[in-house]
């Protein structure tokens, strides 16, 4: 039979074809064009009261199962198409017991034969073929997804919703009055009024929490608009019945439209995602909303496949609003009306999943089978705005395998979770819906896509799911490519890498001008709308992508105590083509419309070709990560190598964790934006700010084991207060793929293209200073061996160095200060400083209460403040240890001539007659000012490239610059070219890469303590007391710590202060030049076989490595807890370092054979002494 004209292409599920040939399973599902007839919108009516004491009454459904059509059993499918052997286990027995009862299988096999592949010629990764990474063990994480078998076979003897309505005592009465105002209204023929409203009060499914709810003029305009409904549909030319009714009250909303079971519909109202938007997705602990929503039971008038979907939202009125903060009881955090409706069966699950929910980041997904049913209860809960969008997409996912929903509930908890319930029941078996699978199959994959669901409830290929085009699966994955594509897409042409090749690319000034050209071009051509308009034109040319993909890195986990069904995913890599590269490259050929479709669809080979490991297949998840191979980067823009690259992405965030180094340490940045033209800036500049940033650090890590890196989440627009929530789920993503999968259902194995064990060193930054606690604590909690060292800054109860408590960053700032002064014989306290970044912050406070010069300006979050004459160090001492703004300043401490202006401010009158007319510019743009009221200054807070080439010829006079000294505390505040137009104009400027490296010094010592402690020695020596008290050993460390930073700051002062003596070279320059000179030797020295000679690696590791920790652990045990790649690390970085300082950044050929000789002389003497 030919399908009926249809132009939306085939249906992904058409691939699933489960069924005999007597049925066409080829076409598409189709989606209802509504031409609705909308309410009239309807006066706002006071509610009436609560009565919370009434009884119960029980409410039951008479919607017919209908049973399924007779169908190849699934058995003999799976063993068509070569998939393992299979035993059978009998389906539930169906309402009509005319028809002989479908098989499902269950496997018995445990390693399909390498002989026996599919007919596609392409063999799936199989779980006892995964490539393994070295040394992945089990970690103890509870298993919180249900899955089929035995062991989680769960089934509710309960009939019914497991929800009883308060009987409404005064409903007959209500009647009456509702027919009443009927008749007066005329609208509805006399003779009809008691059916209709009959047929509203009793055949809808509606319970009587509504009826007690609404007032009588309200249910009396509903019922008037379903009536119009009706008459408009005699007026159709089809005939059909539209029905869509609205009312949104202050705590209350009611949606009535009419649905046809299993079908999304794209077009229309679309309610569901008004209740998302509206309601779900703003709810809080403080402010929630509850959802109810019932499938009328019986069609409507004349209509065979339509009928009514109700939706009941109320605002949330919770037992205890304000619970204790680990609270789980659902007596104590359950809403008013759930307690009272919700049976004593259905409470004991909620119960089960909030245990279980609390404990974890991700949601929990349980499935409940339904006693002489095949309906089957779906139970999803997750923490409140975590998965913005769901309640609408879920009905998306179930629809596309072949299920409808007869009702929902939304119940949300006054400790912030949500809990939704979800009644699933398979399709009236037709001829057009027999190319669904049995719903007994289709839950698993339901529950396996939910967690998918999760991580991006509305992807921008929505629509291709909601009308069957594409799987939820290849949705995603598109959605991810489309991410990858904005960042990477090579579209810079060859005139840029023409100007590249010109260019020398190790020169600071070259490569910040082309990294400003680059930037420039890419806002010029593809936009992300762009992109997303290409891709949508080719959904065949997705799934291709999509199944080669999947092939590579999906799991089917087969094995003794494995009794997975085989998903319907699994399913599709057996029966589908799965095209190679070449072939996928010919196919894109042929498809593309022109040379810019082609760039986009090629792309998607390279993110193919890229990703070494992902969680996409993970069971539970709550951000999609990946970890790519960075070789894709074109060397002509990216000229220093990534060792490796992290992708995550998730609905409120897009992120990227890289380094340059297998071990490398970096903190993690959260960015925010003011609005959309911000967020499209800052997402174009995204991947290009993470590796100017990581390679910064990189530079800054000359004197540590660590390589630089850097983590960046780029909040979405839409969610711009979800900071917490975006680290949560980036750290947790990012961990699936470090730690060996765990109980089967929640982390199973995954396909490691990497092969190698990798550990990753973290630590804060904008905006996650308070979030870093979670991560060690959770990643304790995951059974992470590494937890101790995964982030630094953490609280010192959990064994961390805070660095603006003990000042770690300054003290390296104010080495370079001192330097200064050292070698010019200045007096501190005379010399006229100028600070960006006040008293509130880390830097600047630290700075401040180091200092002793004469602060005559401090610029600020709040303002400017200035005292030609000097401010008041008590005042700023003050202001410093309160970590307070400019804004608390005393100001009857100013001199006359000095004084203060708040950004808020407008129209100012300075001391000298100036009038400032904005005080948020003249913030902005202070340090601009030039004239010579300032010595030196010392950047502590500003945003980066604050001064760059075209701004820095206002702190430059007659070719002299307007202050002498500079020290450059804040990263990137002065571009390189500005830096060097400053030096050339006489200012002694130190850039931020050498002085603001105190900070990941601190870091990386507290690295190696938690590395070096097992986990009690750590607990008994790094971890403060819960009374505040610090262990001897902490503060003794911290004060070795302290040293070591003052010392690796003054080796660089003196080396870049010589060699800039000796040879004229710009500081900022030299700077670089020592940077990559160290790096460089480092990882030559890491290859030679010095590392070999056991006696040259004990005594370099003993300079290494801090006293106290030599004294307290001992070398070889240090040796034998420390992974090797970390002590090699070490041994490099220190070797490097030392000869870079002493010889220089181009020492002369016999210069490191001179330096090696002198050290092998003295470790010859030392044994000799030892002997």
């Amino acid at each position: 039979m030919p399908c009926p004209a249809d132009d939306s292409g085939g249906s992904d599920v058409d691939r699933f074809q489960l069924f005999d040939g007597t049925n066409n399973v080829n076409c598409a599902p189709r989606t209802t064009v509504r031409h609705p007839l909308t309410a009239s919108k309807l006066h706002h009516v006071p509610l009436q009261g609560l009565d919370v004491n009434a009884h119960a009454q029980h409410l039951t459904s008479n919607v017919a199962f209908w049973s399924p059509l007779k169908a190849i059993p699934l058995a003999s499918y799976y063993k068509l198409h070569r998939v393992p052997s299979l035993t059978t286990m009998t389906e539930p027995d169906s309402s009509d017991g005319d028809v002989e009862p479908v098989q499902l299988p269950r496997r018995e096999s445990t390693v399909e034969p390498q002989e026996r592949l599919p007919q596609n010629g392409v063999h799936n990764k199989l779980f006892d073929h995964v490539i393994r990474t070295p040394e992945r063990r089990p970690s103890p994480q509870p298993t919180h997804l249900s899955v089929p078998g035995p062991s989680s076979h769960k089934v509710l003897h309960e009939e019914g919703s497991g929800y009883v309505a308060p009987k409404f005592e005064g409903k007959e009465l209500q009647m009456d009055q509702v027919m009443d105002q009927i008749e007066e209204k005329g609208f509805i023929p006399p003779e009809f009024v008691e059916s209709e409203t009959n047929w509203f009060y009793n055949e809808l499914g509606i319970d009587d929490l509504y009826f007690q709810t609404e007032s009588v003029p309200a249910i009396v305009n509903h019922i008037l608009s379903l009536y119009a409904g009706k008459v408009a549909a005699y007026a159709r030319d089809d005939g059909r019945l539209e029905i869509r009714l609205d009312k949104e009250a202050a705590d209350h909303a009611v949606y009535i439209d009419t649905s046809t079971p299993g079908v999304s519909v794209i077009d229309g109202p679309r309610y569901e995602q008004r209740i998302d938007e509206k309601y779900v997705n703003v709810s809080t602990s403080s402010n929630s909303y509850r959802v109810e929503t019932f499938r009328s039971g019986s069609h409507l008038p004349g209509e065979k496949d339509q009928q009514l979907r109700c939706y009941f939202v109320y605002k949330c009125h919770f037992a205890n609003p304000n619970p204790a903060s680990e609270e789980t009881n659902i007596e104590i955090i359950g809403e008013k009306r759930f307690l009272q409706k919700a049976t004593k069966n259905t409470k004991a699950i909620y119960q089960e999943v909030m245990n279980n929910v609390a404990g974890r980041t991700g949601p929990v997904i349980e499935m409940f089978e339904m006693e002489a049913s095949r309906e089957k209860r779906l139970v999803i809960a997750y923490r409140q705005g975590s998965a913005m969008g769901m309640f609408s997409a879920l009905s998306d996912l179930y629809h596309y395998y072949g299920c409808t929903s007869s009702r929902k509930y939304v119940e949300q908890f006054s400790n912030g979770i949500t809990i939704m319930s979800i009644y699933l029941r398979p399709l009236p078996q037709t001829a057009s819906n027999a190319r669904f699978p049995p719903i007994e199959a289709a839950i698993h994959q339901i529950m396996k896509e939910v967690s998918l669901l999760y991580c991006i409830p509305q992807n921008k290929f929505q629509s291709h799911f909601a009308s069957g085009r594409l799987s939820l699966q290849e949705t995603i994955y598109a959605h991810c490519v489309w991410v990858f594509v904005g960042h990477f897409l090579n579209r810079l042409g060859s005139e840029y890498a023409s100007l590249a090749s010109i260019l020398d690319p190790n020169n600071s000034v070259h490569a910040e001008m082309l990294s400003k050209i680059k930037r420039r071009l890419r806002t010029e051509t593809f936009t992300s709308d762009y992109i997303l308009e290409i891709i949508n034109k080719y959904p065949d040319l997705v799934r291709s992508l999509y199944l080669a993909f999947a092939n590579t890195h999906y799991v089917q986990t087969r094995g003794e105590q494995d009794d997975f069904i085989p998903t319907l995913s699994y399913l599709r890599l057996k029966v589908d083509v799965v095209l190679d590269d070449a072939q996928l490259k010919t196919s894109i050929s042929k498809t593309a419309a022109n040379e810019h479709d082609e760039m986009v669809m090629t792309a998607f080979r390279v993110f193919n070709a890229g990703v070494l490991k992902t969680n996409f297949y993970t069971p539970t998840k709550v951000a999609l990560s990946f970890r790519l191979n960075p070789n894709f980067l074109p060397k002509v823009e990216y000229p220093q190598p990534l060792y490796g690259m992290f992708l995550v992405i998730s609905s409120e965030f897009r992120g990227f964790h890289l380094r340059f180094r297998d071990i490398a340490r970096g903190g993690i940045r959260i960015v925010k934006s003011r609005n959309r033209e911000a967020y499209s800036i800052n997402a174009r500049s995204l991947f290009d700010e993470n590796y100017n940033l990581a390679n910064t650090q990189q530079r800054k890590n000359k004197d540590i084991p660590e390589g630089g890196s850097k983590g960046v989440i780029l909040l979405d627009v839409h969610h711009q207060d979800k900071a917490k929530v975006a680290f949560e789920k980036y750290i947790d993503s990012i961990m699936d793929l470090l730690l060996p999968p765990t109980s089967p259902g929640i982390k199973d194995p995954i396909v490691d293209l990497h092969g190698q064990q990798e550990i990753l060193f973290m630590g804060p930054d904008e905006n996650t200073a308070d979030l870093v606690n979670w991560a060690t604590e959770h990643a304790r909690a995951r059974g992470a061996p590494w937890w101790k060292s995964f982030f630094t800054g953490k609280a010192p109860r959990l064994g961390g160095i805070p660095h603006d408590a003990y000042g770690m960053t300054t003290l390296s700032v104010r080495e370079f200060v001192l330097g200064i002064y050292r070698k010019l014989n200045l007096q501190p306290d005379a010399v006229r400083k100028l600070q960006t970044g006040g008293p509130d912050g880390d830097l600047g406070s630290n700075e401040i209460l180091l200092g002793n010069e004469k602060y005559t300006a401090i610029v600020d979050g709040a303002g400017v403040l200035v005292d030609p004459h000097g401010l008041n160090y008590e005042e700023l001492v003050r202001l410093a240890k309160k970590r307070a703004m400019i804004s608390e300043y005393d100001t009857t401490k100013l001199s006359t001539e000095g004084y203060r202006v708040l950004v808020e401010e407008t129209n100012v009158t300075l001391p000298s007659g100036e009038t400032v007319n904005n005080g948020m510019i003249f913030r902005n743009t202070f340090h601009l000012r030039g004239g010579k009221n300032f010595d030196v200054f010392v950047p502590c807070g500003g945003r980066p490239e604050s001064i760059d080439l075209s701004t820095v010829n206002k702190l430059i006079v007659d070719g002299k610059s307007t202050i002498p000294y500079i020290v450059e505390g804040a990263n990137l505040f002065i571009t390189q070219d500005a830096k060097l137009r400053l030096e050339k104009a006489g200012c002694i400027l130190y850039k931020d890469a050498s002085a603001n490296k105190g900070g990941v010094t601190s870091s990386s010592l507290e690295v190696l303590a938690s590395l070096a402690f097992d986990d009690q020695g750590f607990v008994e020596n790094m971890c403060i007391r819960e009374d505040g008290t610090a262990p001897p050993f902490y503060d003794a460390y911290v004060k070795e710590v302290q040293e070591t930073i003052k010392r690796n700051a003054r080796l660089e002062f003196e080396a870049i202060w010589r060699e800039h003596q000796q040879t004229g070279i710009a500081r900022s320059t030299l700077s670089d030049t020592l940077s990559v000179a160290i790096t460089n030797l480092d990882e030559e020295l890491q290859k030679q076989d010095l590392w070999k000679n056991t006696e040259l690696r004990d005594s370099v590791l003993e300079d290494a490595l801090p006293r106290l920790l030599l004294e307290k652990i001992g070398l070889a045990t240090i040796i034998e807890r420390v992974p090797d790649n970390y002590l090699r690390a070490i041994f490099g970085s220190y070797l490097a370092s030392r000869f870079v300082y002493e010889f220089g950044s181009s020492p002369s050929q016999f210069a490191f054979f001179d330096f090696m000789t002198k050290r092998m002389a003295r470790l010859d003497q030392q044994q000799l002494n030892g002997a």
